[in-house]
């Protein structure tokens, strides 16, 4: 059981533990699940101002850095190498952390977006399982701050 699975046991709440076939990104475990990409919510990790924390968007949309740096009016925000999160998240495969920052003792920022869903899946620290439980106990337990920082995969021209 991971360190996920108990807290959410701890906290008595209602999950359902999704399992499909090994995938590396959210549109193939989108697909694979036979999920909505736009209910699976994609944890990418961001580097704000040299701090490390979540941000969480729908697997069909890409971040908008720009206005991550708005809404947090830091003056820098990138995208975190795999080096500097691989080992904050010891109890998962790399790239496979839950939305879940407050575990972490990382700020986590959602996008507008998901907050639509009546529920939420991601990955359950292995890119071979889902979590799905409603939006409204994820923002119970975790406390995000929902921004407006999600554009959808089109290329920019």
């Amino acid at each position: 059981m991971t360190r996920l699975e108990k807290y959410l046991d701890l906290e008595h709440i209602n999950y359902k533990r999704i399992v499909h076939s090994r995938a590396y990104t959210a549109q193939k475990t989108a697909a694979y699940s036979h999920i909505s990409g736009n209910e699976i919510a994609k944890t990418v990790m961001v580097k704000i101002d040299g701090k490390l924390c979540m941000v969480v968007i729908p697997a069909s949309f890409q971040i908008d850095l720009k206005e991550l740096q708005r809404a947090t009016a830091a003056k820098n925000v990138r995208l975190a190498t795999e080096s500097e999160f691989k080992d904050a998240f010891k109890d998962c495969e790399v790239g496979a952390q839950p939305p879940f920052g407050n575990l972490y003792n990382m700020e986590v920022f959602v996008a507008e977006k998901l907050t639509e869903d009546t529920t939420i899946a991601f990955n359950a620290c292995n890119h071979a399982e889902l979590i799905q439980m409603t939006y409204k106990d994820y923002q119970r337990l975790v406390h995000p701050t929902v921004v407006k920082i999600a554009r959808t995969n089109i290329a920019e021209a």
